[in-house]
């Protein structure tokens, strides 16, 4: 059992839930950006970083793929953690009161429904936890936050309401990351491996490379690509496969790729959340 987990993000974050769920028994670190919970890490301060690498609403979290390959950390597990957003005022506070709500520019997009539907005006913030942590300080009555409820309890707001988001599924998934990689399988609803490869730079470079996944029954859960080194030829792809490397069809699979590939790196074998389902 870890005991601290590093975090982006300020008390009560989405990240911060995601560490509670996860490990409701370890101490949550928070970090000012990705780059400091991965550095607490690499130095020690912290076991493991807990880090969103995409939402069923708006995609990927594009700095995580940029970052994943130079952090030196391995992905251990992932966790899928329920957004549910809720409006947090000042305690007394009725919601036909409320005049404006502030939060990070991407929850205030996911409650446009509600918002609209109650007269209430964005107030882009810096991110959910902080909004929450800023209606607190303040203590103006007419201003709300979006935010998660655990953000309600730590800075002492009321919930007018919860579950406002638009989407009923929206979900973050997160990845766990260790300084040393574990490859022994578990878990009870099988294994995943994540891996960036390079493909060389020959026609229909990509395509072969794909197809001994196909031949080989391996199911790809994930494909990103995206430029490194500034140059248009070198594209670099991270994708996620379900199963481990030492399974049979896998390594036949990675083998193929390899052909057609400048560079593979595995960034982790770690046990496939049921919540994927």
């Amino acid at each position: 059992m870890p005991q601290t987990i590093a975090f982006q993000g300020e008390p009560g974050a989405y990240s911060h839930q995601a560490c509670r769920e996860t490990y409701p028994g370890a101490t949550a670190l928070p970090c000012r950006t990705f780059e400091d919970a991965i550095d607490a890490v690499r130095g020690g301060t912290a076991d493991l970083a807990m880090l969103p690498v995409e939402n069923s609403t708006f995609g990927r979290v594009a700095d995580i793929h940029h970052l994943l390959p130079g952090s030196g950390l391995h992905i251990i597990g992932e966790a899928f953690v329920r957004v549910k957003i809720a409006l947090l005022a000042v305690p007394g506070t009725p919601l036909s009161e409320v005049r404006s709500a502030m939060s990070h520019p991407m929850l205030l997009g996911q409650c446009r429904g509600f918002l609209e539907t109650h007269g209430i005006a964005r107030i882009a913030g810096a991110d959910t936890a902080g909004s929450a942590r800023q209606v607190a300080e303040d203590g103006v009555p007419h201003t709300a936050a979006l935010a998660s409820a655990l953000a309600g309890e730590i800075y002492g707001l009321e919930p007018l309401a919860d579950g406002i988001e638009d989407e009923g599924n929206n979900t973050t998934r997160f990845l766990v990351m260790s300084r040393a990689p574990d490859m022994s399988r578990r878990g009870d609803a099988g294994m995943m491996t994540s891996l960036i490869f390079t493909v060389r730079n020959i026609p229909a470079a990509l395509y072969k490379a794909m197809g001994g996944f196909a031949t080989n029954s391996v199911n790809m859960t994930k494909l990103e690509s995206y430029m490194v080194g500034g140059s248009f030829s070198a594209t670099q792809f991270y994708a996620d496969i379900e199963g481990h490397p030492d399974d049979a069809n896998v390594a036949l699979a990675l083998e193929e790729l390899d052909y057609f590939t400048s560079q593979i790196n595995i960034l982790g074998v770690y046990p496939r959340d049921a919540r994927r389902d």
